[in-house]
């Protein structure tokens, strides 16, 4: 049984025995926002809008130099490899086919020999790769 206290005693009575110890409306408690922090924007730093520019600048940065310049690279040399084939030299196709340069076609054609007597006609762009470089012309 609850004892019969005076009407401001038996308010400080509740509260003191609540477990979730003070709340709002009681007059014990002072300042409603004691533990409410007002948090503030921060302005950007001495850069201002630029600032805000330079992680996606590094970004870019970093990629050019990952992967596109040696991407590029790679597809230079391989430009290189096809303009110098020549009748002779021994080359892997795209497809997988191992075959001996016959013939130099036009611009864009190779004509090699993958078995005896059997030639096909290839894209210089589809060789993947030379295995053995004939011996140059002599003259």
């Amino acid at each position: 049984m609850e004892p019969r206290l005076a009407h401001a005693s038996r308010r400080s009575y509740y509260v003191s025995q609540s477990s979730a110890g003070r709340r709002l409306g009681d007059p014990q408690l002072k300042d409603p926002n004691m533990f409410v922090t007002p948090a503030f924007a921060q302005e950007a730093g001495g850069f201002g809008a630029f600032g805000s520019f330079i992680p996606l600048i590094l970004i870019f940065v970093i990629m050019y130099f990952l992967l596109i310049r040696p991407q590029q690279k790679k597809v230079k040399d391989h430009r290189k490899m096809v303009d110098s084939l020549r009748r002779g030299d021994k080359v892997v196709t795209q497809g997988g086919l191992i075959g001996k340069v016959t013939k130099v076609k036009e611009e864009n054609e190779l004509e090699v020999e993958i078995a005896q007597g059997v030639t096909a006609r290839v894209v210089r762009s589809t060789i993947a790769q030379v295995l053995t470089k004939a011996d140059p012309p002599k003259e």
